[in-house]
């Protein structure tokens, strides 16, 4: 019998690349997200790999919604054994042009949608005292930018809600595994559909990947029981930059954060906004960012990995404090010296 898992933002972007990845390891896959179209046209391409695929229209900002998807997997798929959050939405707005129905809306979408999929998961698989669930991050959970933090906000905030719910798993004693998967930039729709208030096309930045890879990461992390992963040697040079340096940081991108996120083409007058409501459109795994997008990536740091970056990282930073100090010593011990040159005493 397959195994089942449940994907959500599974109609775009990492989501659909995902279905692809579980889909073509066996998995029967319950498809979740708002555009019925887009989510039929997604099963009907997994169902080539001999699997069950059932699409379920649902906004992940509903928890009655989510509940009731979760119901219909397990009536019609059976048992949920993994369950991936991944749908999300952002806006491209500094904090002064937002409004709170903006704010709120783009909360619910990428952090309580992500509470309800636990939530929801956790109810089946606490009963059956087994199941993995997995929740999307981003390097921007631990290093927020400008014009982003709707979304910034929301991915801290999702951080905080998994490990609090990790601590209580291993309290319960229950074999219900939760790990998180922190990604670089990604190749998805997201930067063609997103609300933008700033004028100019939103843009990744660099280096760019392709959905395929966080969907790699992700299945990894669902099925080696990992704690947490980092995608990408920029996510880890992000999350160590910002524990070394903040304030440095801070600085840096109030001078390249916005023109690092904004192409030099406008946007349209009627440009699409997903926000509030799904935008129609053959839209798949991939942005518009193919030629500029990496396939591969070498670098993806587990829990096992990440102590040895950081005491790496420890030490270098101890060496070089070290010989600054000692460069230090070196030049107060020869201004200290009494001059002796021509005229000296």
């Amino acid at each position: 019998m397959a195994k089942v898992v449940v994907i959500t933002g599974a109609g775009a972007g990492v989501g659909r690349a995902t279905v692809e990845e579980f889909a073509r390891e066996g998995f029967d896959v319950g498809l979740l997200s708002r555009d019925a179209a887009r989510l039929e046209r997604a099963a009907n391409d997994v169902r080539r790999y001999g699997v069950n695929a059932l699409p379920i229209p649902t906004d992940v900002a509903d928890p009655a919604a989510v509940e009731a998807a979760a119901d219909r997997v397990e009536a019609e798929l059976g048992p949920i054994d993994i369950w991936v959050n991944v749908a999300m939405a952002t806006i491209f707005s500094p904090v002064a042009k937002l409004t709170a129905e903006e704010v709120e809306r783009g909360t619910k979408v990428t952090y309580l949608g992500q509470v309800h999929g636990m939530m929801a998961a956790l109810k089946r698989m606490r009963v059956r005292n087994r199941g993995t669930i997995v929740n999307v991050g981003s390097a921007l959970a631990y290093r927020s930018v400008p014009l982003q933090s709707v979304y910034c906000g929301a991915k801290a905030a999702i951080r905080g809600f998994t490990d609090s719910l990790r601590s209580e798993i291993i309290h319960d004693k229950l074999d219900v595994h939760l790990t998180m998967v922190d990604l670089p930039a990604v190749n998805t729709p997201q930067f063609d559909w997103a609300l933008n208030k700033m004028g100019r096309k939103a843009k990744p930045v660099a280096p760019i990947f392709e959905p395929e890879v966080p969907a790699r990461a992700i299945f990894f992390a669902a099925t080696h029981q990992r704690r947490d992963v980092w995608v990408g040697w920029s996510t880890v040079k992000a999350i160590l930059a910002n524990r070394i340096a903040p304030g440095l940081i801070d600085r840096y991108l109030a001078k390249a954060g916005y023109c690092g996120q904004l192409a030099d083409r406008p946007t349209a007058p009627n440009a699409p906004a997903n926000l509030f409501k799904p935008v129609s459109g053959d839209y798949s795994a991939h942005g518009r960012f193919d030629a500029q997008s990496r396939d591969r990536s070498w670098e993806m740091f587990t829990d096992r990995h990440k102590a040895s970056v950081i005491a790496v990282t420890a030490i270098g930073l101890a060496v070089v404090a070290l010989r600054a100090a000692k460069r230090l010593d070196a030049w107060k011990h020869n201004s200290d010296r009494p001059r002796t040159g021509r005229g000296g005493r």
